[in-house]
């Protein structure tokens, strides 16, 4: 919108405005169908005349309107050339919006930025909140680990939540979704229900698969809720698997949460050998801690759980390891500045069951290091040792390396004489069955097929990649360690997988692509680099090219590696189960590696209906949270079902809560209701007379 003077002047107290519409903008888009729109904007300012001609809108009248009037117009023209249409609703809410903020703008959100802010796209529809509390509900979601969405029906609490939580889910924020809601409303007793326990709670979890079916392909839906991906379930039934059951522990096969061991099932020991589960025990609430190690490693346990731990006075003295409580360790991690606590490495690389690999596993670390495998060419390999391209053409049959310039090789088919039917390159061949063919240097990854095979595979691959794109980094008087670099996430965490499960440690680092010196680099750097520096024990090879094996040689080898506790910080209460295994030292792997236990990590939690929880449930929701988690809960605390007068749990956590840093109250209102017009009126005329009639059990609508 452009305002430009005019000749005619307004009268006394009055001013005029004058609007023209670019002509890529048809006025049916401006005006709406009919002049719905304009007829919106004429009722809502009764005080000023508009007059549209062609592609021209006036208007005058009393100031204040008039300025509102040019506000709105301006805004409709950045919604509109965001491709998205007007509607009378929005139209309205815009002018509600522009209200409320009065003329002068300020920080307040403006319509545009309420209305353009897109939250997830399917199926050819977009999720958007639609109102400014939404929108600052949706913001309070981003920058809060858990939010409180308050407010009648109608307002989208839910509705919203659910769509942060797919995109999330989808950005791989969180690696689960969990939706729950009470299970019992009204009085409701399950078990007069008909049909199976599904057929009972069905009807109340309906609302969560109905949004679901809105967001997510529904054909996908089964395959995501069978993976654990996506969990629909009565809040009830979250306390007896709220145990930390989700720790992955280590077994033979690859990782399994704890909460899936039986007795019987193999985990794997501190030698790296296939020990059976002997016991498991449900070991009630407990506290929880975080025990992290120097290494960025960490796991969850309670306070009473035994390590087992050696300090440096230990060792010096040759002391055997002493078994201590997480309590024991509290405030007492330190030692003249250095970590006290040594915790016990892996004794022997893990033993994994052999698979067929399709290539030689240090080949494949070779080309995942240096070649380019994006499919729309032909594979090449780039370095300037040509004991690797000797290498390829030997561990890779039907290829022939052709140098092509500088470090850079063509990894051309080799051709029988006769041939005529071109035959698929032998790399693209097998870089298409592992799924690797069209990747590029920031999405490589390791295959399962050899991420979780023999130590011999294992340090195949780990060694082709270190030979490409890692070295040895001597220091003055220290034995030598490792650095290995990469700009992609998954194949940082590999290398990282593959060294852990040979007995060593990797810390990593991040080096921003912004700023960063471009080398020999084409270009500017796109991708961040992903930096990690390795330690392998004594007797594990990290190089096969020569001069890199005589570099580290010539430091003294990697030295040994350690892991020490490096803090231990308090995680709330949580249902413990603790597991008994055969090892003699009692030891099993979990989650990074470490010799020992967990809570509901890397999840995105809606509760819905959270007026309906007793106070009880209320905490022993909130004690579930893990890290890298959030949690949504909406309700309506207007319309609680719980019998007996019991209190709500949503009632009372606002007294308890408010204020407390990284929870947040969002509060909605029957002008947030984005259902039928008539909703949020009956909203009104409920807040209004309950307002004036006190509850019989004391409580009244603030």
């Amino acid at each position: 919108m452009t305002q430009t003077p005019t000749a005619q002047t307004p009268a006394p107290g009055q001013a005029r405005a004058h609007f023209t519409v670019p002509a890529t903008h048809p006025m049916v888009t401006v005006l709406g169908s009919g002049d719905a729109l304009l007829r919106v904007i004429e009722k809502a300012f009764p005080k000023a005349d508009i007059h549209v001609r062609g592609n021209q809108v006036s208007a005058i009248g009393p100031a204040v309107e008039v300025a509102l009037i040019q506000r709105l117009f301006d805004e409709m023209m950045l919604v509109l050339r965001t491709g998205q249409s007007m509607t009378e609703d929005a139209v309205e809410r815009s002018i509600a919006m522009l209200k409320a903020n009065g003329t002068g703008g300020g920080e307040a959100e403006t319509p545009a930025e309420v209305l353009t802010q897109n939250i997830l796209s399917s199926r050819g529809r977009t999720i958007r909140p639609k109102t400014l509390n939404q929108k600052r509900y949706v913001d309070a979601i981003d920058k809060n680990t858990i939010v409180f969405g308050i407010g009648p029906a109608g307002t989208g609490k839910t509705y919203l939540a659910m769509a942060k939580a797919v995109q999330a889910l989808q950005s791989k924020q969180v690696s689960r979704i969990i939706l729950t809601r009470p299970a019992v409303e009204a009085g409701e007793r399950l078990g007069f229900l008909p049909g199976t326990l599904f057929d009972k709670i069905d009807p109340y979890l309906r609302p969560l698969y109905d949004a679901l079916h809105d967001m997510i392909d529904p054909d996908s839906i089964p395959r995501l809720m069978a993976a654990g991906t996506i969990e629909v379930a009565p809040l009830a039934y979250m306390r007896g698997r709220a145990q930390p059951v989700f720790t992955n522990v280590l077994t033979p096969d690859g990782w399994r949460p704890i909460g899936d061991l039986q007795v019987g099932d193999l985990v794997v020991g501190s030698n790296g050998e296939p020990t059976p589960v002997l016991g498991v025990y449900p070991q009630g609430e407990k506290d929880i801690y975080r025990v992290t190690a120097q290494d960025g490693s960490w796991t969850l346990c309670c306070a009473e759980h035994l390590w087992t731990v050696r300090t440096r006075d230990d060792k010096r003295r040759d002391k055997p390891w002493r078994v201590l409580e997480t309590q024991e360790m509290i405030g007492n991690l330190r030692a003249a500045h250095a970590r006290r606590y040594e915790l016990p490495m892996l004794t022997a690389p893990v033993e994994f069951p052999g698979r067929e690999v399709p290539m030689d596993p240090y080949a494949l670390g070779l080309l995942l290091g240096d070649g380019c495998l994006i499919g729309s060419t032909t594979p090449s390999f780039a370095t300037e040792d040509e004991e690797l391209v000797r290498f390829l053409e030997a561990a890779v049959p039907g290829i022939v390396a052709r140098h092509r310039g500088g470090p850079d090789y063509v990894l051309n088919s080799v051709k029988s004489p006769g041939d005529v039917v071109t035959l698929e390159n032998p790399v693209t061949g097998v870089m298409r069955q592992l799924d690797l063919l069209g990747s590029r240097s920031h999405s490589k990854f390791v295959p399962d097929d050899y991420l979780f095979n023999t130590a011999e595979v294992r340090l195949a691959v780990l060694q082709g990649l270190l030979d490409s794109d890692g070295g040895p980094v001597t220091q003055r008087d220290r034995t030598c360690r490792i650095r290995y670099s990469t700009t992609s996430i998954v194949l940082r965490d590999d290398v990282i997988a593959l060294v852990q499960s040979l007995g060593g440690v990797a810390h990593t680092r991040r080096r921003e692509a912004e700023g960063r010196e471009r080398g020999t680099a084409l270009g500017v750097h796109r991708h961040d680099s992903h930096v990690v520096d390795i330690r392998l024990p004594e007797g594990i090879e990290p190089f096969r090219l020569p001069r890199k094996q005589d570099a580290y040689h010539a430091a003294g080898g990697g030295g040994r590696p350690m892991r020490f506790i490096d803090s231990i910080e308090p995680a709330g209460r949580e249902e413990a189960v603790c597991i008994q295994v055969a090892a003699e030292d009692s030891l099993y792997v979990t989650q990074d590696y470490l010799l020992t236990h967990n809570t509901l990590n890397e999840a995105f939690v809606v509760l819905d209906e959270a007026q309906n929880t007793t106070t009880e449930q209320m905490k022993m929701f909130l004690t579930r949270l893990g890290f890298d988690s959030k949690i949504v809960i909406t309700g309506d605390i207007t319309q609680v079902d719980l019998p007996g007068g019991a209190r709500s749990g949503l009632r009372q956590v606002q007294d308890i809560l408010e204020g407390v840093p990284d929870i947040h109250f969002s509060r909605l209102t029957s002008e947030d209701v984005v259902r039928h017009k008539l909703v949020g009126r009956i909203v009104d005329a409920y807040e209004k007379y309950d307002d004036a009639h006190p509850a019989p059990n004391g409580h009244q609508r603030k």
